[in-house]
């Protein structure tokens, strides 16, 4: 099964993708440590780890609805978080910090991890789906707009009929108030969803995430505009774009008005740092273990 959008980069995963998955999952006790390998992409640790283990651990937490949040980083999120203390302790505390801008991943291979792929957003969505699927895992989606909710759940359903889908919400434009909070809390965790998908934008998404860590039963994965991509709002990258790192460039012709700022600052500041660091190195920092 492939994703309805000709434009959408990869295939779903094979059976013999589920099946190395599952024994991936089977060989650690889900609430065993595990180490984390990775490296400083400025002043974030990012986890170096490939797409099987990103799913298997997933899926190890997700069969126990441990509350977890998953962040996806890419170089507006490292830049970001080396100006923000706040932002840089929500990404430093997550579960799995993944490397979602390809040139987030090349950093990671010019520190030693020369397999790294790049892990994003619509894609770690897409795949989960289908391991869900097989699984009976059932997800919930919190963000975005009612109407992308409706196309979303239309295109989810005609590409994966037997999803357990346990609820879809769109919260208001605005800060929440405590009660507000509440009843969406509640909402998610009586929907039993193993996997509640954020799709807030960032950084707004990380720093709910990390807000309600412990209040949701379940893996939170901010996945930004993975929403629009799949309800067919917004049209990724070719396929040749995507893996060549240039998907950023499709996005700002797409929308320039909002993002040329955005990209011209952060790109600017992620390229100097990464310069300083090559000529001047990067502080020794120590890896994590994390359950």
């Amino acid at each position: 099964m492939r994703h309805p959008d000709p434009n959408f980069g990869y295939p779903s995963l094979s059976i013999a993708d589920h099946e190395r998955i599952k024994a991936r999952v089977q060989q650690p006790s889900p609430s065993s440590p595990f180490m984390r390998r990775g490296a400083f992409v400025l002043d974030s640790h990012i986890d170096a780890i490939s797409w099987e283990d990103v799913l298997s651990r997933i899926v190890a937490w997700a069969d126990q609805r441990q509350s977890r949040y998953v962040t996806l980083c890419n170089v507006h999120s490292v830049v970001t978080a080396a100006q923000d203390d706040h932002f840089n302790k929500v990404i430093g505390q997550a579960d799995l910090a993944l490397p979602d801008g390809a040139p987030v991943a090349w950093a990671l291979r010019r520190e030693g991890h020369a397999n790294q792929q790049r892990i994003n957003g619509p894609d770690l969505m897409w795949r989960y789906l289908a391991v869900a699927e097989r699984l009976g895992h059932s997800v919930f989606f919190y963000g975005s707009s009612d109407e992308t909710l409706d196309k979303l759940r239309a295109r989810i359903t005609a590409a994966f009929p037997k999803l357990r889908i346990a609820g879809m919400l769109s919260p208001p434009f605005r800060p929440l108030s405590r009660e507000e909070d509440q009843l969406d809390i509640a909402q998610i965790n009586a929907s039993g969803a193993n996997v509640v998908f954020v799709g807030l934008g960032c950084p707004k998404q990380e720093s709910w995430m990390h807000a309600h860590r412990g209040s949701i039963r379940g893996v939170m994965i901010g996945v930004g505009a993975a929403f629009d991509y799949h309800a067919g709002i917004i049209h990724r990258a070719p396929a040749w774009m995507q893996k060549i790192g240039m998907e950023w460039f499709h996005r700002l012709c797409s929308e320039p008005r909002r993002l040329a700022k955005r990209y011209f600052v952060t790109n600017t500041v992620f390229i100097a740092r990464v310069v300083k660091a090559m000529f001047f190195g990067q502080p020794e920092r120590k890896g994590r273990t994390n359950g």
